[in-house]
């Protein structure tokens, strides 16, 4: 059952007031390294139940006359036609994506950075492409012995041969499609060249997860190890903070690694290193805004066993080649939470359900707490009819009232046999709900149902069967929380 336990908006007016703090340390220039998520932070907003997931958009709309946006790619990635998972598009579209986002804020877009430029085919035309929508574009390119040859990488044939980005203002937001874009680095570069033009200008990491003032076994940091398992990110006590303050910070393997590197590099480019650990380059605030910790467990436990299930699903799906590596790595988290599948409730119901019934079965768990389920029959598939079941309850609709007149119902399946071809006459959730819209135009009772839609985010769902694609973009679009069972609904060889 979803409860509040982060407070959005004092994360909002405190993350801003910290990264302003930070500008003025460094002379009124900063450049900010963002990792995650900048737009659609749904991650976050699970674990941290409150935290919006345009949280970090909000803050910099705050600072938008002091903010400027440069967005970085790698060459080969653009090459690669590399794509993001999440959203099923290649990283050089998602830039095109990202800076529609930023202007749709009124948040200002300097320019792209094309690292690792080689003149890569593919990446000299999304060049022209850029330049040709009027944007700015700018190379860096790789530099032989990165990141431990320091006297070559800090010199005119290392950073000093990165072409310099022009910019405006006093706070450069360095975002990218994904990780290993060269973010860093890209930072690291301009104040070299800052350096070199008699400009004070700094660096700093802007990255919710893993949060460091909370401790290294705390769920909302065991879920942050869950969602990066194929990045193989480890969390870690910061040792450099230990030491030097006698303070517990966590952080993660690869910025505790890297930080001796970085220290060295400050120190060649300004004479002295501003940081005295990894936690210090961070200005995450996110611990400082957890109202109810037993709440964020609660929901960072919950989204650790839907990694899991997420895993286990594509594993299958994928045969003896998938992830199975990443499953156990996900058996060991969960052993380090005490936590296995029976604690997601919504999980064990809906597979009662299954066996109950022979046939795929699916649950939600409502905002009250109550689960109801939905089964697989003759016109309704499990997933769209728990949906209207959901919907008939938190209403207060009698289960035996029929939502969708037989007038609707009937030539949409007669449209999708006969006429489209489809041997399955059973509504996809998405096809339910457009039925119920077109009910509820007449229907009080319909429209009483279609109403509750939007008490759906955030609620818990199971399927005791792998689900279509399709049906999986319609339900995380309302919001739904949902994990399945490995286990294909038939024996055919192609599901879709």
């Amino acid at each position: 059952m979803y409860r509040q336990g982060f407070d959005n908006d004092l994360y909002i007016a405190t993350q801003s007031k910290h990264i302003l703090s930070r500008i003025e340390q460094f002379g009124g220039k900063l450049y900010l390294e963002f990792g995650g998520k900048l737009f659609d932070d749904y991650h976050a907003s699970r674990v941290l139940p409150g935290f919006a997931p345009d949280s970090k958009i909000r803050m910099l709309i705050q600072m938008k006359e002091q903010a400027e946006i440069v967005i970085v790619i790698n060459a080969n990635d653009i090459e690669k036609n590399k794509v993001r998972g999440d959203l099923g598009i290649t990283y050089d579209l998602d830039v095109l994506r990202m800076i529609d986002a930023f202007r749709s804020f009124d948040l200002y877009v300097g320019s792209v950075v094309l690292t690792r430029w080689q003149e890569q085919p593919a990446a000299c035309k999304f060049r022209k492409r850029l330049e040709a929508l009027g944007l700015k574009v700018y190379c860096h390119y790789s530099i032989p012995g990165y990141p431990s040859d320091l006297a070559r990488i800090v010199s005119d044939e290392g950073y000093g041969r990165n072409e310099y980005i022009q910019t405006s203002r006093s706070l450069v937001v360095i975002t990218a499609p994904g990780p290993g874009s060269g973010k860093m680095a890209t930072c690291l570069s301009q104040l070299y060249h800052e350096q070199k033009k008699g400009i004070h200008a700094g660096y700093a990491k802007f990255e919710t997860f893993p949060v460091w003032n909370l401790p290294l076994n705390h769920p909302v940091n065991l879920a942050y190890e869950a969602a990066t398992v194929d990045l193989n990110d480890v969390n870690m006590i910061d040792h450099y903070h230990l030491e030097r303050y006698g303070i517990t910070a966590v952080n993660y393997n690869r910025d505790i690694e890297i930080y001796p590197v970085l220290n060295a590099m400050f120190e060649r480019i300004s004479g002295e290193s501003p940081y005295h650990s990894p936690t210090d380059m961070g200005v995450n605030m996110a611990g400082n805004c957890i109202i109810d910790d037993e709440a964020v467990r609660a929901a960072a436990n919950m989204e650790i066993i839907r990694r899991y299930y997420h895993a286990i699903c594509e594993h299958r799906k994928n045969g003896e080649v998938g992830e199975f590596h990443d499953v156990e790595k996900l058996k060991l988290i969960m052993q380090s939470a005490g936590l296995d599948p029976s604690y997601r409730q919504v999980a064990t119901v809906a597979n009662q359900k299954a066996q109950v019934t022979g046939k795929p079965a699916a649950a939600i768990e409502l905002p009250c707490g109550s689960i109801v389920t939905g089964k697989t029959s003759d016109l309704l598939g499990a997933a769209s009819a728990v949906l209207l079941n959901a919907l008939k309850s938190m209403a207060g609709i009698d289960d035996e009232i029929d939502l969708i007149s037989p007038d609707i119902l009937v030539p949409i399946t007669n449209l999708k046999v006969n006429a489209l071809g489809s041997k399955n006459p059973r509504l996809h959730p998405n096809e339910l709900l457009i039925a119920l819209s077109i009910c509820a135009v007449n229907d009080p009772v319909a429209a009483k149902a279609q109403a509750q839609l939007s008490k759906l985010r955030n609620c818990e769902m199971h399927s005791s069967v792998i689900l279509l694609e399709n049906d999986v973009h319609t339900l995380k679009r309302l919001g739904l929380n949902l994990t399945c069972e490995p286990t294909y609904e038939s024996k055919r060889l192609y599901q879709g």
